[in-house]
């Protein structure tokens, strides 16, 4: 007599056929988006059981080489202008649009060794780390050094090179020096910051000397997954989307 298989069991060997052909999208997305890029994917992948978010978290530089290079990619999301430009430019992205910004801060372990007070004492800490000026958190710093100088005195960037003792690739790099305590002060992104906020302390830099980091979003020319890229890329642009990039601390971003 044949037997028939429970129904537990076509279920169970159905969702495993399912399984194995769910569509893969996956994401280049700069390093500060971990936490909000993961919760976006979570809500896609249950909107959408058909699909799989990969996401590839890493320095914009970083990123925009891979992509350069031929690595496989359906969206990018990056966290300056300048590295999206690029890509554009080249043909490699599509039209991107800006869906957040973010604004560096100063961070120093807890109980602040070098005991900063604000930006205008960076130069006493013995130790800092910033990120290398090719990623988009390195480029900010420098920009902010730069304005810091007009206001503390010429030579200010100056003395702030002098103590810096590692250049990271990107901002989680940075971060995590100062959680180690192998820093005594570093510039990431508020956002970042409040990931460790149980092991470093935030100062605020003056908003006249400071700069708001802008995240571009885009699908690839050669996405593997063009519809499930560019409904990815409107889930982010959306209401719902925006109250997770809020949720982590991002500031709004232009849609228009």
């Amino acid at each position: 007599m044949l037997r028939l298989p429970c129904a537990g069991l076509v279920l169970a060997l159905a969702f495993s056929a399912h399984a194995g052909t769910r569509k893969e999208v996956v994401v280049f997305a700069a390093a500060s988006l971990r936490e909000a890029f993961t919760e976006m994917g979570r809500r896609f992948e249950a909107a959408h059981p058909e699909a799989k978010i990969a996401l590839n978290l890493a320095g914009s530089e970083e990123l925009r080489a891979q992509v350069e290079n031929g690595a496989p990619a359906d969206v990018f999301a990056s966290a300056d202008q300048k590295h999206m430009a690029a890509l554009v430019e080249a043909r490699l992205a599509q039209e991107p649009r800006t869906f957040a910004r973010n604004e560096p801060v100063l961070v120093v372990p807890k109980g602040n060794p070098a005991a900063i007070g604000g930006l205008k004492d960076l130069p006493q800490a013995r130790r800092i780390v910033v990120g290398v000026p090719e990623v988009p958190i390195g480029a900010y710093t420098l920009r902010i050094l730069d304005a810091a100088s007009q206001e503390f005195g010429g030579d200010f960037r100056a003395k702030v090179e002098a103590r810096v003792v590692s250049r990271e690739l990107n901002v989680r790099q940075v971060l995590t020096k100062v959680v180690l305590g192998e820093a005594d002060a570093a510039i990431v992104y508020r956002t970042d910051a409040a990931t460790a906020k149980e092991k470093v302390e935030v100062i605020a830099i003056p908003p006249a000397l400071n700069v708001l980091a802008e995240y571009p979003i885009a699908v690839l020319t050669r996405a593997r997954e063009p519809g499930l890229a560019r409904e990815f890329v409107e889930l982010v642009l959306s209401p719902a989307g925006r109250e997770v990039l809020a949720v982590h601390g991002f500031l709004p971003g232009s849609v228009e």
